[in-house]
């Protein structure tokens, strides 16, 4: 299905990272940021403020969030020299804890990689469209630090803490058919069937009443804003005495140099 022309966001920070295009009710919000759409501080702000414009239109009633290039989104962008992540991710989280705070309801496509923060990303979403080809990733201990953008909350909370825990420990990519078998996503189409069977959904959504699906969304998720708030404040506390080690500068250099990272508790 051939996507609608895109109009770029209003957001300032990043204004080409995000782009938002309108069909009926249903708004889709695009990653532009190909191939694999790694994410910083401005373009979490674009993304946080193209969702909040969204908001306070009452003609949308539903929201596809969905990404050009190859990956969904394959994590925080580290090698970025002005984004200084793993200096002080304060402002990155601060524009992605935004994103929990919005009232529409959200439907993820995810066609291919989502890692780390893209994960993270994906799981802001109330619900998630996916294909074998896809692959879910909290890839933050392999790389060397706790991990962020509240999945300490938001991960456990959708497929239970064993689970959780096995995928945060190891690293482990899945893909699409095991996100839904576990209840990481929800439904399952060929890829490039993604982002069509998104739009379907989220039109669906769209045919409800607008006041009695948001008042729904709000009651299940009732408080949910303000405690993903407080475990990424301990995410950030941890991260921040693990950034400066030794073993999170070769977590990051073994990833970019495809290899198993050598550890040593220092």
């Amino acid at each position: 299905m051939s996507q609608p022309s895109p109009s770029p966001s209003s957001s300032s920070s990043a204004p080409d990272a995000v782009h938002v295009s309108r069909a009926g009710h249903v708004a889709t919000v695009t990653l532009n940021r190909p191939p694999h759409n790694h994410v910083d501080p401005g373009c979490m702000a674009a993304l946080a403020d193209a969702l909040d414009e969204l908001d306070r239109d009452d003609d949308c009633r539903a929201v596809v969030l969905a990404a050009q290039g190859k990956s969904f989104c394959a994590g925080a962008d580290f090698g970025a020299q002005d984004a200084g992540i793993d200096r002080d991710p304060a402002p990155f989280y601060r524009h992605a804890m935004r994103l929990f705070r919005t009232r529409k309801p959200i439907v993820a496509a995810v066609h291919g990689a989502a890692v780390g923060a893209g994960a993270g990303l994906a799981l802001v979403a109330d619900f998630r469209v996916t294909c074998r080809e896809a692959r879910f990733s909290v890839n933050f201990n392999r790389l060397g630090f706790h991990p962020g953008f509240g999945l300490s909350l938001t991960l456990p909370r959708l497929i239970g803490e064993q689970r959780a825990a096995l995928l945060f420990y190891t690293g482990r990519r899945i893909d699409g058919e095991t996100a839904v078998q576990m209840g990481l996503a929800d439904v399952l189409v060929e890829q490039q069937a993604v982002l069509e069977q998104a739009r379907i959904l989220a039109e669906e959504i769209a045919a409800s009443a607008p006041l009695a699906v948001e008042s729904t969304r709000a009651t299940l998720r009732a408080g949910l804003a303000d405690r993903i708030e407080v475990a990424n404040r301990h995410e950030l506390a941890v991260q921040l005495t693990q950034f400066p080690t030794e073993d999170f500068r070769e977590g990051v250099k073994a990833m970019a140099e495809r290899r198993l990272p050598q550890f040593h508790r220092r």
